[in-house]
């Protein structure tokens, strides 16, 4: 008796352990339910998109400080140009001031908009406008007397063999962008095939003569 009890006791055992083996499965007998939960990929978030802010009016300040201002209120695309158009930079912004902005200020811009300063020394009177670049010479010379050297030069091809001379004193013409153009040799509207151009030049508080 004793021994079909033991029989009787292991089968039973057997039985739990197999039952502790087996697979669960889904309620309508599918394939087996799985033993965790996959997370899904997390997604990393894209650049957000510009927003838009109202741009300060900024004519008539420092141009430091308008630059300072213009960054506080969210546009970080900023640069500016001479208004006088003598091409001279603004290496040191609070030597300059603000005589024009684009686009104006007071109204609701996206704050990726490029910001540009007309700008003139502290010491210098403002234009009624921003003086506009000489066109670019194409087949023919173009007009540029009382154009800063610098603007005349970059208005010719790179090519171009440039000699420019001071007609009042003899000086070297260092800083071009301080020097105004005064003849120009050829004339204007001579057609340009590869020859020389000469310039004579005064300083720009000076009268040519």
């Amino acid at each position: 008796m004793r021994t079909h009890r033991t029989i009787a006791v292991l089968a039973f055992a057997g039985g739990l352990a197999l039952t502790g083996c087996q697979e669960t499965r889904d309620p309508a007998g599918g394939a087996p339910a799985a033993s965790a939960t996959a997370s899904a990929p997390s997604t990393a978030p894209g650049a957000s998109a510009p927003g838009t802010a109202i741009l300060p009016d900024l004519v008539g300040k420092g141009l430091q400080a308008a630059q300072d201002e213009a960054q506080a209120a969210g546009f970080r695309t900023l640069k500016s140009h001479d208004a006088l158009g003598r091409g001279r930079l603004q290496a040191m912004d609070r030597n300059w001031k603000v005589c024009s902005q684009e686009p104006r200020g007071g109204a609701a811009v996206s704050t990726d908009t490029s910001v540009d300063f007309g700008a003139v020394k502290l010491e210098e009177a403002c234009p009624a406008q921003d003086a506009s670049a000489p066109p670019a010479a194409g087949g023919s010379m173009p007009d540029l007397a009382g154009k800063s050297v610098k603007v005349a030069r970059g208005a010719l091809p790179p090519n171009t063999g440039i000699s420019v001379k001071d007609s009042a004193q003899g000086r070297m013409v260092l800083q071009e962008s301080n020097w105004k153009v005064c003849t120009q040799s050829p004339a204007a509207g001579t057609p340009l095939a590869g020859q020389p151009v000469a310039f004579t030049a005064v300083k720009f508080e000076e009268a040519c003569p």
